[in-house]
């Protein structure tokens, strides 16, 4: 009989610590993987959306004459909103013009090609200032102007003079001009709030268009998932785990419920279009619509979750609280649902994280980017009139030919995640704050 050690290790069980080892570096390799490819992910993103919340604006000094704003010189602001938009470039015309005389900058391109840089939005910025302060007329005022999307690109180098060989938006002599103006310190890259708190623009000006009113619909959009997915799915959750009977019924039920967590995003969008603007004729593109099916969709994951919160409360609790004398309902609600608590909240943070970056349903729905110079002043305007929400924005910028709306799309998904972050932050927070330990 052959006696071994303890001491010792023999062939097998090296062959097990060996094959432990291999185990271990196994799963730290592709922990290293999913690092790796996260960072390449996050990096990709922030490089290219970083520029969006940067803008090149041009500092120009614009008469604001009476002569073409108020004729009648009475400062009257219904005869001030008779000017439109096209009274106001000569303004910008004779500022540039003011410019070259000024010495300031040198260029043989007429006043007209010069103020060609600008955004198609400068006469409309002066007239909105006007109509705000009607003591500006006969004023000389400094405006920060968006320069247009080309000399945007230009100043982040997405635009290049071989580039721009065949472009009829900008020249070779209208980029000599803005080199010229940045050397002076009139034209640079700011920060760009609009892009925040602004809306969707045509695509004649990639260079103002934003988020902010996307974000209001989202943010609808978001309230009423929440006002309806929660109560619903959490009534339904605890009926289903504490009340109902165990028979058929409720099998086939929730054999439906798992089910319908694995549909596809797109279905739900094909009800909501069918169901809530076919048949209930709801506002088309309008967030109350988006919320509804968004609902629909959160609806199965609230429940699973809920569901799996209340039956990680050990049944004692249930049995001590029945046995001091307490109602079905009042262990329920005064016990058990206390303690799932923190994973009721988690799985209905979770679900609206997840509802917050669908797409496809809001396409079907219409909920697509359009132009919106506000948001909605009240609530029910923020549910009822038609809008877009983040996702479809994106969605609806990536599919753009200009490669600023491109930008914006990564700017937007910055914006998006930031929101993602912090609801999961918010879910975190939540659970430990309401989690208990028995």
């Amino acid at each position: 009989m052959t006696h071994t050690s303890l001491l010792k290790q023999d062939a097998r069980t090296a062959k097990r610590n060996r094959a432990e080892t291999r185990f271990q570096a196994y799963g730290l390799i592709a922990i290293g993987i999913g690092m790796l490819m996260l960072m390449v992910l996050l990096t990709t993103i922030v490089s290219r959306g970083t520029g969006a919340f940067q803008q090149t604006f041009l500092t120009l000094d614009v008469t604001l004459a009476a002569a073409k704003l108020d004729k009648k010189g009475e400062r009257n602001i219904e005869d001030i909103k008779k000017v439109s938009t096209f009274g106001y470039k000569p303004l910008l015309v004779d500022a540039f013009e003011a410019l070259v005389e000024s010495g300031a900058v040198q260029s043989d391109l007429k006043p007209k090609d010069m103020a060609g840089i600008l955004s198609k939005g400068a006469e409309a910025q002066m007239r909105d200032a006007v109509l705000a302060d009607p003591t500006l007329i006969g004023q000389t005022v400094s405006f920060d102007f968006l320069a247009s999307g080309r000399v945007d690109g230009y100043l982040k180098d997405r635009v290049t003079r071989e580039s721009i060989v065949n472009d009829k938006n900008i020249s070779s002599e209208q980029l000599d001009l803005v080199d010229q103006m940045r050397d002076a310190g009139v034209l640079g890259k700011k920060f760009n709030i609009a892009f925040i708190t602004g809306s969707d623009s045509s695509d004649a000006r990639p260079e103002a268009a934003g988020m902010g009113v996307s974000m209001v619909g989202s943010l609808m959009m978001m309230l009423v998932v929440l006002a309806l997915a929660l109560p619903i799915g959490v009534a339904a959750s605890i009926y289903l785990e504490e009340f109902a009977p165990k028979n058929w019924i409720t099998d086939i039920i929730e054999v439906n419920i798992s089910n319908l967590a694995a549909v596809p995003s797109i279905v739900f969008g094909i009800l909501g279009l069918a169901v809530f603007i076919n048949y209930m004729h709801l506002p088309n593109s309008a967030p109350l619509v988006g919320g509804l099916v968004l609902t629909l969709m959160t609806l199965p994951t609230i429940i699973i979750s809920t569901r799996a919160s209340l039956k990680s409360v050990p049944p004692s609790i249930r049995d001590a609280a029945l046995g001091v004398g307490a109602s079905k309902m009042q262990s329920v609600f005064h016990h058990v649902l206390p303690l799932a608590a923190p994973g009721i909240l988690t799985g209905t943070i979770i679900g609206l994280a997840q509802a917050l970056g669908e797409t496809a349903p809001l396409l079907l729905i219409g909920m697509v980017g359009f132009i919106a110079s506000n948001g909605p002043e009240t609530i029910t305007e923020g549910l009822m009139n038609p809008n877009s929400a983040m996702p479809a924005q994106i969605y609806e910028w990536a599919k753009r030919a200009d490669p600023a709306f491109y930008e914006r799309a990564w700017g937007g998904i910055i914006i998006l995640l930031v929101f993602l972050i912090t609801m999961n932050f918010i879910a975190v927070m939540l659970r430990r704050r309401f989690e208990r330990r028995w």
